[in-house]
């Protein structure tokens, strides 16, 4: 059957999902409920790929995706363009409210979300008075503490290139790899707000999380700088600092050879 690939850019709000990933156990997945609305569409089964596997409660500001739908979906459009905007438009309607496709393209035939990405962008809020904002309370990590921003930059500077991050994987046993880069980790305040953000080629189960966790306790002084490079080399979980909470972390961007996708907010 004659098919056309399917990328999309999108946005969600993880915060009662299950993760993007389609599990058994659950209805709450951000691909399980693109591919009921999908399989609709299609009149059958469509599987959908996204560039990353969010976990339970992380947000989505650029995710990518892609799926193919048969030939038939398209009958009667007058132009490509007009096809991707009643797909778009189509997926819009019937998706929750805290899922929304920002573009629909026709991809290259053997086009990957995952298997394609040269790099993806993480982006971690963190509030830092002594009450988070009432309507930012479910999107940014409520501290409460003024942590130093130069220790912790300092902390991040150790993480930056390519080394086994075994250390800062919640993962028991892998036969995978654990090497990844970090091309850079940048740290911003705006007043009582921090923002962390990380590019790199790929991350481990939970490295995000338990990066930002480490680079907190060092900014907080509860971890010598020393000993953020010492858990890199240990490669032993339990010397790295704890995981942030899953609500302050956006998947911001994800780039391929093509170009970057990333929200256009």
């Amino acid at each position: 059957m004659e098919e056309k690939n399917i990328r999309i850019l999108l946005q969600y709000d993880g915060t009662r999902y299950d993760g993007w990933q389609k599990q058994g156990n659950t209805q709450q997945t951000v691909q399980g409920k693109l591919e009921a609305v999908l399989s609709c569409l299609a009149g059958g089964p469509v599987e959908v790929h996204g560039s990353g596997r969010t976990d339970a409660g992380v947000h989505a500001l650029g995710q990518v995706a892609n799926f193919h739908l048969p030939l038939s979906v398209f009958c009667g459009s007058q132009t490509e363009a007009a096809d991707m905007i009643r797909i778009k438009n189509y997926l819009n309607e019937y998706l929750p409210e805290d899922i929304r496709v920002l573009v629909a393209e026709e991809a290259r035939p053997r086009f990957h979300s995952r298997l394609n990405a040269l790099s993806k962008t993480y982006i971690y809020r963190i509030e830092t008075a002594d009450k988070n904002d009432v309507f930012e309370r479910k999107y940014r990590y409520g501290l409460g503490k003024e942590p130093d921003l130069e220790i912790m930059k300092r902390a991040a500077s150790i993480l930056v290139g390519t080394h086994d991050f075994r250390a800062f994987s919640s993962l028991k046993k892998t036969k995978k790899s654990t090497v990844r880069t970090i091309n850079r980790i940048d740290i911003r305040r705006d007043g009582t707000q921090l923002e962390i953000l990380l590019e790199g080629n790929g991350f481990l189960y939970n490295m995000v999380r338990i990066i930002v966790g480490t680079l907190v306790e060092a900014g907080l002084l509860e971890r010598s700088v020393q000993s953020v490079k010492e858990a890199l080399e240990s490669l032993d979980r339990s010397l790295a600092g704890r995981t942030a909470p899953a609500k302050g972390l956006f998947l911001a961007a994800v780039a391929y050879e093509e170009k970057i996708f990333q929200s256009v907010q």
